[in-house]
């Protein structure tokens, strides 16, 4: 696939091995196993009486124009910019933004309080999609379709531009919301003249502002602030073209320091992202 932005020189970059093809089926298998297994533990069965204002047609809000991940860093000293870049981007209701960030950098001084592998290893398969072959921060990935210098805006605004065009024609409802004790996902069919793929319906977890105190690396002394952090990144169902629907129980899920949800429909093997929305949205 083309790349939307040329790599600039002066990005950090951490040489990594494309995923061998054996790996990534096992990823792919870990996919599926864990939306037919995890979800299952989560999804509650289903209620006798219809939960009220249900109807992704019906309800479901415009599509965001496009999904930011920002790959990010405590240990990157070129991140502060990026990270205060995707606020601006989150200041816009049509945007959704969610940021990752990851561990590779833990050995340059200090550990990012925030990180997890798993982040480190969907930045890597996008790495492998996208043909780069490389990981680095800062890291925009928009849609699922595009990567870019997450501290340049004019790239952003190509990719977002580009992405949401190419994408037009094949993006699926979403409406998701509170009910009692449970959290309804509602997906629609695919569009008209699409012809849909499986995708994995994810369910992230989001930490809305988190401030953290750097006492070591390349930003020793700073206190960075982060938005829309992804704490959980789940699968909890497969799409296939037809609507769907998904009752989650909400003591599950959330957690004590966590504040919003963000659903994703992401074709498979860090696909395009064709369908998201935000709890309520």
């Amino acid at each position: 696939m083309s790349r939307v932005s040329t790599r600039r020189l002066e990005t950090r970059i951490m040489q990594e091995r494309p995923l061998p093809s054996t790996r990534r089926a096992l990823r792919q298998i870990s996919v599926a196993l864990l939306a037919c297994v995890l979800a299952p533990a989560l999804v509650l069965a289903q209620e006798t009486e219809t939960p009220p204002d249900a109807g992704p047609q019906a309800k479901a809000a415009p599509p965001p124009r496009a999904v930011i991940e920002m790959f990010t860093s405590q240990g990157c000293s070129d991140c502060p910019a990026a990270d205060a870049l995707l606020k601006t981007y989150l200041d816009q209701k049509n945007i959704i933004g969610l940021t990752l960030p990851i561990d590779y950098w833990d050995y340059l001084g200090w550990k990012d309080t925030l990180s997890g592998p798993r982040n480190a290893d969907r930045q890597r398969e996008y790495a492998e999609r996208f043909g780069i072959g490389t990981v680095y921060t800062p890291q925009a990935v928009v849609n699922g379709a595009a990567e870019v210098l997450g501290s340049s805006p004019s790239e952003i605004d190509r990719a977002i531009n580009a992405t949401e065009t190419a994408l037009a024609s094949s993006r699926v409802p979403v409406h998701f919301w509170y009910y009692g004790n449970n959290i309804i996902i509602e997906t629609g069919p695919a569009p008209a003249g699409f012809e849909p793929k499986e995708a994995t319906i994810w369910l992230a977890v989001v930490q809305k502002k988190v401030e953290v105190e750097v006492k070591g690396g390349e930003n020793k002394g700073k206190t960075l602030t982060y938005h829309n952090v992804v704490r959980e990144l789940t699968p909890v169902g497969l799409w296939n073209g037809r609507p769907t629907t998904i009752r989650l129980s909400r003591a599950a899920i959330m957690r004590p320091e966590t504040e919003d949800l963000v659903v994703l429909i992401q074709e498979a093997n860090a696909g395009p992202i064709i369908g998201a929305a935000r709890l309520g949205d």
